[in-house]
């Protein structure tokens, strides 16, 4: 198992690139939960490739699913961060929030000021991106995980039951 360790960490590289990055551009993006469990299912069959038979387990499964899920929160924040620039500059961006405005004296005392100093504002804050990041790091561990463990049960290469009879057969012989 120690081993192994070492090897988990370009398959959950590869898996975070796919994850993060697709996870990132916008309309693309709208599958983005489908996009973090690939990303974990990746890493798995990535690893499961490079193991040998009934040597994976589920935990190993989770373990490169969460490393995946945290490479990809990690890309996911950097690459989405000119789309979310570009964004804030849009007309539709713009109606939005001219939309949200008109119900504000509806919304619970202190909610106005999340519009005027928070990302809704069209600025760019290192404290709410920080802010992101932490969030999107634990649902894309847990996402990832879950198809990590998904990946190695289904990826997991079984071993061969000839060669477990041919074995058998072999100590059952050199005992007689």
């Amino acid at each position: 198992m120690n081993t192994q360790r070492p090897r988990m960490l370009m398959p959950a590289l590869i898996g975070g690139i796919l994850s993060g990055v697709l996870s990132a551009i916008p309309f693309i993006s709208c599958l983005c939960c489908l996009w973090i469990i690939g990303g974990g299912l990746l890493a798995a069959y990535l690893l499961s490739n490079d193991s040998p038979p009934m040597s994976l387990t589920t935990g190993d499964g989770a373990i490169v699913g969460v490393f995946a899920g945290i490479i990809g929160s990690i890309l996911n924040t950097i690459v989405s961060i000119p789309f979310n620039a570009m964004m804030r500059n849009s007309e539709m961006m713009r109606a939005v929030m001219d939309k949200i405005s008109e119900y504000v004296q509806d919304m619970p005392a202190g909610m106005e000021g999340l519009f005027e100093s928070g990302p809704f504002n069209g600025s760019f804050s290192i404290a709410w991106t920080l802010l992101g990041l932490v969030f999107s790091m634990v649902i894309f561990s847990a996402f990832s995980a879950l198809g990590g463990i998904i990946g190695v049960s289904i990826f997991k290469k079984k071993s061969d039951p000839k060669k477990l009879v041919n074995k058998d057969v072999s100590k059952d012989t050199n005992h007689n």
